[in-house]
């Protein structure tokens, strides 16, 4: 595995830690305070949990969907992510111990993703890292937001997340608000003020929405029309006839990456003529595949760097080692780079913090407030929960590429 570079921080926002801990705590001392969050949370617990932290490992959850109609964006983060860590472990990880990643597969569905994390808490991990979706997020977010467990690098923009900033909670990207922003100013620029919006019919499709609705408010505009498909669904037949009816410039899309092929394909057979925007969370490169030929001119938002040339040190470290890994279904893409980002953060989050303690993790990485991971740059702070507001756009190509 390739070494990491050194990487750039500033540490003017640095406080001192409160651990008084090194390394892997007794295991009594995890059984109370998982106890106590399960209590809290009026979970019955049956026997006595597995606990994550006593055996010189560092230990992660990750909910995601791993299977279903949104399985590649938890398969693609979770790839990205392996990277870094495999990488970090192979040169010895943080004084001796090892980051492991465990997985339980939501299938993009909250009631399972609370489920996931309930277990989690009971085995006592160390954070919950990289879940993927807005509504699964928000699911966990009711057991984790009072309590001292991390809840880092969330696959979703929504505002609900972030607002209000809770210390247990860390975001690496930019949010679905200045996706949205970014889409308006780009339609608006060219004359294309008739925008509409295909969404998911649940928290990540609202927070979308609220995001084209503000943007367009801020330039005396509203959305032409809105058409809504089920989570986990490609039944777009009703929005298809609402939103051709309306005749919109431009379409914006904030579902996942099948149903928004689905609807361009319907759209496009039903003569709609106008141009696609899709936010960052619809899997760039599984939307491309879907689509096929199909995809070209399809615009999606970007909060992570160009992920397929070595235009930029993050990227390089990324693309080699994609390489070194020799495994062919590990393909660069803009999921899979997020995962890898995250990853890297947390990891100089560990750093900072120099012991596997709630509270000099959580110290450590408000330090963090400005840290140069090669060409992408992260902030954090006592009150900056969010690193980064990087959004670009991006175009799909006829030949499943994607080009800027």
């Amino acid at each position: 595995m390739p070494s990491f570079p050194p990487s750039h921080s500033d540490p003017a926002d640095a406080r001192p830690t409160t651990a008084d801990v090194t390394g892997p705590q007794p295991a009594d001392a995890g059984r109370r305070r998982t106890l106590g969050r399960l209590a809290a949370g009026g979970l019955a617990i049956a026997g006595a949990p597995v606990f994550a932290q006593s055996s010189g490992r560092i230990v992660l959850g990750q909910s995601a969907a791993f299977t279903g109609p949104a399985a590649q964006l938890g398969i693609q983060m979770n790839q990205g992510a392996r990277l870094a860590f495999d990488a970090f472990n192979a040169e010895g990880g943080l004084g001796g111990q090892r980051i492991e990643l465990r997985t339980l597969d939501d299938g993009y569905d909250p009631a399972r993703c609370k489920t996931n994390t309930e277990k989690f808490l009971e085995q006592d991990v160390f954070a919950l890292f990289g879940y993927v979706g807005t509504p699964t997020s928000l699911a966990a977010l009711t057991l984790v937001k009072d309590g001292r467990t991390p809840f880092f690098a969330p696959f979703t923009g929504a505002m609900a997340l972030r607002e209000p900033v809770l210390r247990s909670v860390f975001h690496v990207r930019a949010s679905y608000e200045d996706e949205t922003a970014l889409i308006v100013k780009q339609l608006t620029s060219l004359g294309l003020n008739r925008v509409a919006v295909f969404r998911q019919n649940d928290s990540y499709g609202q927070a979308g929405l609220d995001g084209v609705t503000k943007a367009l408010k801020a330039k005396g505009l509203e959305p032409a029309a809105v058409g809504t498909v089920e989570r986990n669904s490609v039944d777009v037949a009703g929005a298809v006839k609402a939103l051709v009816a309306a005749k919109p410039d431009a379409i914006v899309q904030i579902s996942a990456y099948k149903s928004c092929a689905a609807f361009i394909r319907a759209a496009r057979q039903a003569g709609y003529g106008g141009t696609f925007y899709n936010v960052s969370f619809v899997g760039t490169q599984a939307l491309a595949d879907e689509l096929g030929a199909e995809a070209n001119g399809v615009v999606v938002s970007q909060v992570m760097p160009y992920p397929y040339t070595n235009s930029v040190g993050i990227v390089r470290d990324y693309l080699g080692a994609i390489q070194a890994a020799r495994d062919p279904k590990i393909q660069p893409n803009y999921s899979s780079m997020e995962g890898y980002v995250a990853a890297r953060v947390f990891i100089e989050g560990l750093k900072q913090a120099r012991s596997a303690s709630y509270d000099a993790f959580v110290n450590g990485l408000e330090s963090l407030s400005k840290l140069n991971l090669g060409g992408f740059t992260v902030a954090f702070g006592a009150r900056q929960h969010v690193a980064s507001r990087f959004v670009e756009l991006s175009m799909l190509t006829k030949d499943g590429g994607v080009r800027r």
